[in-house]
């Protein structure tokens, strides 16, 4: 066999493939990475990613941008991301890092990993089956979970009567979505808290100096327990309210396990590390060719309920056999 014919018959191998595969052919795809902090479900977008063939160093470059909580830094490592011309920028949350990422590009494609936001209420998409834009990803819009969080602290602290909810409504003030959101969390919790014979109490904070003040409160008005809204806020000073609400004795379940992973007692919520690897699915079919107009935005399939027995006994809490089977994970 001569070498021309070794030439064509491997140009006509490469032509045969998916036009978009073809292309693929020799590339480096740059992916950037907006969000709060790097967190640990970045190692599941990343195994996610290795799952598809994508390795770092061989056929992608990640370029990671996060603002360690300082929110006005977002629009501008957005717009860095951009400059450098990546093929796709993956956000870790709704609010502020995909706001920032929207108004940075139109253009390049934009995959968000957990989405607690209602994006076709802003605007940002046309729908979840049809987005229609350059943005999709995954929502986890499920206000019906704040009333399972109440039914699941009330089962491992059968006699309380008052739980205090935190939250932030400075959040969802820049986030209108937000606040029709929580409007429906708290409309939910409220029916579970009468079904239950209980009575909440809202606690604001708007920022890590308002974190002594609220526990403060939480104190004063005799709550025997806490919940906490899913909020970037509170995630991103998980270990400082673990930290608080140990020594104020209140049992507590948050909406994400790192809190737990921190020192809380429990959360119920969709499994994050979950929708971070199937956000590395979307990325890898944005690779490909696929638009993130025709990509229809998943909702959560998988919760996961996390139970942290140090926790419990330190609070002097022995939490029932029923729940500890139920639970994902047990961390002792």
């Amino acid at each position: 066999m001569t070498i021309g014919l070794i030439i064509t018959l491997a140009l006509g191998l490469i032509l045969a493939l998916h036009p978009a595969e073809a292309q693929q052919v020799g590339k480096v795809f740059r992916i950037g990475l907006l969000g709060n902090a790097y967190r640990p479900p970045y190692d599941a977008f990343r195994q996610g990613l290795r799952e598809l063939g994508y390795v770092e160093g061989q056929n992608i470059t990640i370029e990671r941008r996060f603002s360690e909580g300082k929110y006005e830094r977002l629009p501008d490592l957005a717009a860095d991301l951009v400059r450098l011309k990546v093929d796709v920028i993956v956000v870790d949350a709704c609010g502020a890092p995909l706001n920032a990422a929207s108004q940075a590009t139109s253009t390049i494609p934009i995959v968000v990993a957990a989405c607690n936001d209602d994006l076709v209420a802003t605007g940002l998409i046309s729908s979840l089956a049809r987005p229609g834009g350059n943005i999709t990803g995954l929502s986890e819009l499920t206000p019906e979970l704040g009333a399972k969080r109440l039914e699941l602290l009330k089962e491992a602290v059968p006699k309380m009567r008052r739980v205090a909810i935190l939250w932030n409504p400075a959040y969802s003030e820049r986030f209108s979505a937000n606040f029709r959101f929580w409007s429906s969390d708290w409309t939910e919790m409220r029916a579970g808290a009468q079904v239950l014979g209980m009575t909440l109490q809202s606690v604001e904070i708007r920022g890590p100096d308002d974190f002594d003040t609220a526990f403060s409160a939480m104190s004063r008005e005799r709550a025997d327990a806490l919940i906490a809204f899913s909020d970037p806020l509170i995630v991103f000073h998980g270990r400082r309210i673990a930290d608080l609400a140990a020594k104020s004795r209140l049992p507590a379940v948050y909406a994400s396990r790192e809190v737990v992973d921190a020192g809380g007692l429990m959360a119920y919520g969709p499994g994050i590390s979950d929708m971070f690897s199937r956000a590395a699915v979307y990325v890898g079919k944005i690779l490909k060719g696929a638009k993130p107009a025709d990509l229809p935005m998943e909702q959560p399939t998988k919760f996961e309920l996390v139970i942290n027995l140090k926790s419990a006994k330190a609070l002097g809490l022995t939490i029932p056999q029923s729940l500890l089977l139920r639970a994902d994970q047990v961390i002792r």
